[in-house]
């Protein structure tokens, strides 16, 4: 069994979140810019038993894609010339907000809450929690 790797793909930004090898727990991994973020998931894959990948699909209430997929398609499909590990994708919707919440929950300082890298780690783990949490659900195209 093999990790799964989360990516929560921003325009400047990506999160990152990994399962332990056996699938179990979710955590928060690093935060890349996006323009180093292929050659990071490249190396980071190459390196690790990643199973599957997942990434965050962006969508507005109502249910349609938000204009983030602009930039994320471009991404997956240079992703997926990279890699051969499958890749599906979770909708990503108040993921950030989630994340912000779970900061103030565990009491974390106004400093460390307003890093925005510290929020899209916290959001990709999220993400991987909501695929673990409910695998059929995901979707391999987009």
């Amino acid at each position: 069994m093999g990790r799964i790797l989360a990516i929560d793909y921003g325009r400047r930004r990506v999160g990152l979140a990994v399962t332990d090898i056996l699938q179990i727990v979710p955590n928060g991994l690093t935060t890349v810019r996006a323009c180093d973020a292929l050659d990071y998931i490249t190396r980071y894959v190459a390196a690790e038993d990643v199973e599957q990948i997942i990434i965050g699909l962006p969508r507005q209430m109502s249910g349609e894609y938000s204009e983030s997929m602009t930039y994320i398609r471009p991404f997956v499909k240079k992703l997926k010339a990279a890699v051969t590990t499958p890749i599906a994708f979770v909708d990503e919707r108040f993921t950030s907000i989630l994340a912000q919440h779970a900061m103030t929950e565990a009491g974390l300082k106004n400093k460390i809450r307003k890093d925005k890298g510290m929020v899209d780690e916290i959001s990709a783990t999220i993400i991987l929690q909501s695929y673990m949490d409910n695998r059929a659900a995901a979707t391999d195209t987009i």
